[in-house]
């Protein structure tokens, strides 16, 4: 009787563990599904002026340092609100915030619409209301996340992630849009699958029960009084950075280098932003493969490389394919960042995905704004590419400095 017991017990025991491992049947599925498309709608607007920048540039009569700043001005705004969402997220749970960041951009791109946008600091106001949709990282990825268990962080956080290929629809349909309407109209067009996502969000989201108890201000913040955290925010600044401000600015790179349409110009953007958004999850399952730092080390790499290439590129094939192949590391970058955080921040997620985010957000405002100067004052893009390059290898550096350490300290049982 004890054997049949002991063997019963031994079935149990290996059913349990074969239905941990297996990810489709832990978690909550529909959450997971509505983070995505939360997340891929809000990033379609968010990077939005990227690809009307000519159309606006042109109807405006702004420089190129002003274009530099416009198409940034959304990813700054983006960093910074997404400390307060990850705070948000963490007080009063992810679904809440995220319904209202959504209303705050759909009024404020409606508002826009109706108005209309007919000054540089108009084109700054829109940029800072367009700021809440790319803050809504801090609130898609840990609404997902909080669903599913370590050894499954990076394929959730990759599959919510991947809604970054909202950048994708922005390249491919705002400037067609635009021809077609005027790019005033997109802004108001926007408005009408923002809504569906939003109905569709109420419905399907759901908060996790492993919502963490409220805590005051400044114990949220407690994490930035470790190394780890400031890492894993400069690694992401670097993988995100370089992401978010390539898809904000590559229609204007592609229209100024190569005198491309505008039309075409966001075809070539929607190809390069297509390669890192698919690769995100593919990205969280590597790293939960092999480790988020071997991961990350390949990435590093493969991005300096390609960025030090583009810088002297003389046509449009080889800038092309060179882009493709940053994109296809900085989105397996961002996927492996974001299979490490949890690893070491568990309890603080809401939070350390804010802090991450707005890292990474800076590390975009930084390429996309510097690409705009160093156009105006050198009459190329080339020295914004070589500086970026050159963060990368300081990440590169970094990541070998901390990974024998973390490898030591961090004991979660899933590979880094």
């Amino acid at each position: 009787m004890a054997t049949i017991i002991s063997d019963v017990d031994g079935m149990s025991a290996t059913q349990a563990s074969s239905e941990k491992s297996n990810f489709w049947r832990v978690g909550h599925k529909p959450t997971l599904i509505a983070s995505f498309l939360y997340f891929d709608l809000a990033f379609m607007v968010w990077v939005m002026l990227g690809p009307l920048a000519p159309d606006i540039s042109a109807a405006l009569g702004l420089s190129p340092t002003e274009k530099g700043l416009m198409v940034a001005t959304p990813t700054l705004m983006g960093a910074i609100l997404r400390v307060v969402n990850g705070l948000l997220v963490d007080r009063i749970g992810p679904k809440t915030s995220g319904a209202i960041n959504q209303v705050i951009v759909i009024v404020g791109l409606f508002t826009a619409w109706m108005l209309g946008v007919d000054s540089f600091g108009g084109t700054l106001a829109l940029g800072v209301i367009l700021g809440f949709a790319g803050a809504s990282f801090a609130i898609a990825l840990p609404l997902a996340s909080r669903w599913y268990p370590p050894e499954h962080q990076g394929k959730a956080m990759g599959l919510a992630g991947m809604g970054n290929s909202g950048t994708v629809l922005a390249a491919l349909f705002a400037p067609t849009l635009a021809k077609l309407f005027g790019w005033n109209a997109v802004l108001g067009l926007a408005c009408i699958p923002l809504v569906i996502v939003l109905v569709i969000y109420m419905v399907m989201a759901k908060d996790s029960p492993n919502q963490p108890a409220p805590k005051s201000i400044v114990d949220y913040f407690q994490p930035l009084k470790t190394a780890d955290a400031w890492w894993l925010m400069g690694f992401y600044a670097v993988t995100f950075g370089g992401f978010s401000g390539l898809s904000a600015s590559l229609s204007i790179y592609f229209t100024d280098q190569f005198l491309l349409s505008p039309v075409m110009a966001g075809y070539c953007t929607a190809a390069c932003v297509f390669a890192g958004s698919l690769v995100r999850p593919v990205g969280g399952a590597l790293a939960d493969r092999v480790g988020g730092i071997n991961t990350l080390i390949i990435v590093f790499i493969v991005a300096a490389l390609m960025l030090a290439g583009v810088s002297m590129a003389t046509t449009l094939p080889a800038a092309l394919g060179l882009f493709v192949i940053a994109m296809l590391a900085l989105g397996t970058g961002n996927g492996a960042v974001f299979q490490l955080v949890p690893q070491r921040f568990q309890a603080e997620i809401g939070i350390m995905t804010g802090l991450v985010g707005m890292a990474g957000g800076v590390g975009g405002f930084y390429l996309a704004s510097s690409l705009g100067f160093a156009k105006q004052f050198t009459g190329s893009f080339s020295s914004g590419f070589l500086i970026f390059a050159s963060l990368a290898v300081v990440a590169l550096i970094g990541m070998l400095m901390v990974k024998a350490k973390w490898r030591a300290n961090w004991t979660t049982g899933a590979r880094i």
